[in-house]
């Protein structure tokens, strides 16, 4: 009975001390927890607080934003400065409206911008409301005032040229050419400038201090595009369709007609200095030949060595050895004669000389030859045709030699 006793007094002692080791453990646990509901607790308090007052980051770039908005809001009112105009906002009562509307698909349709509002249409074109506003911006223009035109020798008074603007019932014209009709959004866009009462926004690059424009009222003409080569010639018939007599049609382009030597001066001027002489030369050439007055006069040349050729041309031919022969046609100083000079690929630019001095006669310096693409000049009298790469068949033109232009003409020489 004593042993017994003993066995359960130990045993009792053994579940004591695992009751109280695992009350220690759990009392330990419950700490670690209550310091974790701590540290919670402190986080949601620092959450709570920042939801009451923005962190030092977000008030940062609150206050960039605001900065962008007023840079951008001084960007447009000096646009709008810039074309005399002040942004005057929109009325409190529609600001209100606009603020109550959440979804953006709830918004007016006149809120809203859409393309092509802003681009005038055919039917809309007020044609008396334009000449109104044309004499207006003429007078902005300075139409009728003189202005200081510097010249080399000093300077003089000059009234600015009106620029010509011709409206017809289905396009308008301006600069003399080309049609633009006006379905053409530019056309378009040109014309609403004009109504709104501002200067056409395409010239003012050009013009920036604006530009008297002459108007030429020919609404009662229908301007036609000239028929393409191989369109019907002849007239259809539209059923429904009446015939107006008051309705006419033109396809000249209004304005003055130029002549041979203004047209010349005014392309020498657009053309730089090493040019002009050449592209002058061409298109004095070109329009002689075209006016049908001073047509250009071809003269076949026949070359001592070409001649002597001609005669064992059938047998070499027969042999299959033909020599290389090239065909040079050579255009005078005035584009009046066209020289057609048949010689072999070994003959020299001094050949060549010879046989213009014999035709021409005078002296072969006098002149140079040159070809206009690529442009060139053929100065080397010892070089043959093929090597300056005049074969097998060359346009080429004479050009009389000032003693002042040899140098910086601009032009490749070979």
């Amino acid at each position: 009975a004593a042993h017994t006793d003993m066995e359960l007094m130990s045993s009792m002692m053994q579940k004591v001390t695992l009751l109280e080791q695992k009350i220690e453990e759990q009392a330990q646990e419950i700490q670690l927890k209550d310091r974790r509901i701590a540290e919670l607790e402190e986080k949601m308090k620092a959450i709570q607080k920042g939801e009451d007052a923005p962190d030092s980051s977000t008030a940062e770039e609150l206050e960039i934003r605001c900065l962008q908005l007023q840079t951008q809001v001084w960007e447009m009112e000096q646009f709008l400065n810039d074309y005399g105009l002040i942004w005057v906002g929109e009325r409190h009562e529609q600001l209100e409206d606009l603020e109550s509307l959440n979804d953006k698909e709830e918004w007016p349709a006149r809120t809203l911008w859409k393309p092509g509002e802003a681009v005038v249409s055919k039917h809309q074109i007020d044609f008396d409301l334009i000449l109104e506003n044309v004499k207006d911006l003429n007078v902005l223009a300075g139409e009728g005032i003189s202005q200081i035109e510097h010249t080399p020798g000093g300077a003089r008074l000059r009234q600015p040229e009106p620029l010509p603007l011709t409206l017809y019932q289905n396009g308008m014209v301006m600069f003399n050419g080309p049609f633009r009709p006006y379905e053409d959004p530019s056309t378009q866009q040109c014309l609403q400038d004009i109504m709104d009462g501002y200067f056409p926004s395409e010239l003012q690059m050009r013009y920036p201090d604006g530009i008297p424009l002459q108007v030429t009222d020919r609404r009662d003409v229908v301007f036609r595009e000239r028929d393409l080569p191989g369109s019907f010639p002849g007239h259809g018939q539209v059923v429904g369709h009446s015939k107006s007599n008051e309705v006419q049609e033109t396809t000249k382009i209004p304005g003055p007609k130029l002549s041979v030597e203004q047209f010349l001066n005014k392309l020498s001027k657009s053309s730089k200095h090493g040019e002009a002489i050449s592209v002058r030369d061409s298109a004095r050439a070109a329009q002689q030949g075209s006016d049908g007055v001073r047509s250009s006069k071809e003269i076949l040349m026949e070359t001592p060595r070409l001649s002597a050729l001609e005669r064992v041309k059938t047998a070499e031919e027969a042999e299959g050895s033909a020599p290389d022969i090239c065909t040079l046609r050579i255009k005078s100083e005035s584009g009046e004669q066209t020289y057609i000079i048949k010689m072999l690929f070994t003959e020299t630019i001094g050949d060549l000389r010879q046989h213009l001095a014999h035709a021409r006669g005078g002296d072969s310096d006098s002149y140079e030859i040159i070809s206009t693409f690529p442009q060139r000049v053929y100065t080397d009298n010892s070089r043959s045709l093929q090597e300056c790469g005049l074969i097998p068949n060359v346009s080429l033109l004479l050009r009389r030699r000032d003693p002042s232009q040899q140098e910086g003409t601009g032009l490749q020489t070979a």
